[in-house]
């Protein structure tokens, strides 16, 4: 597993702790793997999603610290959103 993916694991954990995601949400990050995260927790792996949001690293990054906002990035191209769009618009709450 890359430190990218770990340190994903991390910093998600971190972020989502109390949130009631509601479902199964796959943050695929481009060149690196990727991130599932529900109810139970956040960890590494790669399996059927409610929702996938896929970004490149530095997107991913940015939005992890604050720099850039989900919404935003969504609506530059640079975040892209795969099925329940209502779950991603409560995650880009939750990571603002």
């Amino acid at each position: 597993m890359s430190e990218v993916i770990n340190e994903a694991v991390k910093m998600l954990s971190e972020k989502m702790s109390g949130v009631d995601v509601g479902g199964t949400v796959k943050f695929d990050i481009e060149g690196e793997g990727c991130v599932m995260v529900d109810d139970s927790g956040v960890h590494a792996g790669d399996e059927e999603a409610d929702v996938t949001l896929s970004a490149d690293p530095e997107t991913f990054q940015g939005m992890m610290d604050g720099e850039t906002n989900p919404t935003s990035a969504f609506m530059t191209g640079k975040l892209k959103i795969d099925g329940d769009m209502g779950m991603a618009m409560k995650l880009a709450a939750a990571l603002a």
